[in-house]
């Protein structure tokens, strides 16, 4: 089995003699706390493979979903276009310490510039260019993403002290943070525009990507059902539980309410685009739960 976070199950099984006896199992940081383990089923892996790994995560006392390959499998897949919003309101010249400070506000235990020094800026890096990689249509950005300055410059997140945050030992072995002004002039340097931005648009430039690339992992097969992924988000990710994962998030919004929310920040690329599973599912009046 490989930990994987990104690389293809499929092309890492093509050197194998034994490939239906290869599959991921992708733990999440940090592994003490955090519970969920992908199971990734590639094209060759057999069912005694997966029953194995599946029972062995659960004998660890993880909590293992099983997931087809592809880029970034289920939870980086849906992460990626979370922060491919953070980048797009960074370029308009929002404040990243008031964007985290709303989504810890709608219930995330981090905001998305933490969250990045947290996973590490190098880390990020790779998996953005394994999910552009996988999906240009919709996962490319416009110009250099800020996370890609920031490591260029040296920064590597919480790793070494410096990304968005700095990070400094404080009292009885925590860290204390404050905003980086080396990172606000990288920023500055890429503004694209000035506008206003509400605490409700922050919210739904980051959910909608989210919710969609949600909608798309179920719509492709990638897991079977809705509750897998919002499992997979609230284990994983740490969505907020009392919202209960992205597509129980869209079902208490209504599916028509939310494609409206959708079709009015189109202009933001291919990540704002209602999907034909999404349309099908209002025109027949049904819900993901």
């Amino acid at each position: 089995a490989s930990n994987t976070s990104t690389i293809s199950i499929d092309w890492l099984a093509q050197g194998l003699k034994r490939p239906e006896q290869f599959c991921g199992m992708h733990f999440f940081n940090p592994v003490h706390l955090m519970p969920l383990v992908e199971v990734i089923r590639g094209r060759h892996t057999n069912d005694q493979t997966i029953a194995r790994t599946v029972a062995y995560a659960a004998a660890m006392g993880k909590l293992p979903i099983v997931v087809n390959d592809c880029p970034g499998f289920l939870v980086n897949r849906v992460l990626f276009p979370y922060f491919n919003g953070f980048n797009r309101l960074l370029a308009q010249g929002v404040d990243f310490e008031r964007i985290d400070r709303v989504m810890e506000a709608f219930g995330w235990p981090m905001g998305p510039a933490y969250l990045a020094d947290v996973i590490g800026l190098d880390t990020m890096v790779h998996a953005d260019q394994v999910l552009q990689k996988g999906f240009p249509d919709r996962m490319t950005h416009d110009g250099e993403p800020v996370i890609e300055a920031l490591l260029a410059s040296g920064a590597l997140g919480q790793k070494n002290g410096r990304g968005f945050y700095e990070y400094e030992s404080g009292a009885g072995g925590g860290r204390n943070k404050t905003a980086s002004s080396a990172a606000q002039l990288i920023i500055n340097e890429r503004l694209q525009a000035s506008d206003e931005v509400s605490d409700e648009e922050i919210v739904d430039r980051l959910m909608i990507p989210l919710c969609t690339e949600s909608i798309r992992c179920l719509e492709d097969g990638i897991v079977t059902s809705a509750a897998e992924v919002d499992m997979g988000l609230i284990a994983g990710l740490g969505f907020p539980r009392f919202r209960g994962g992205a597509l129980r998030y869209v079902d208490s919004i209504g599916l028509q309410a939310f494609a409206k929310k959708i079709e009015k920040y189109h202009q933001h690329g291919a990540l704002y685009h209602v999907t034909n599973g999404l349309r099908k599912r209002i025109e027949s009046g049904s819900t993901y739960y």
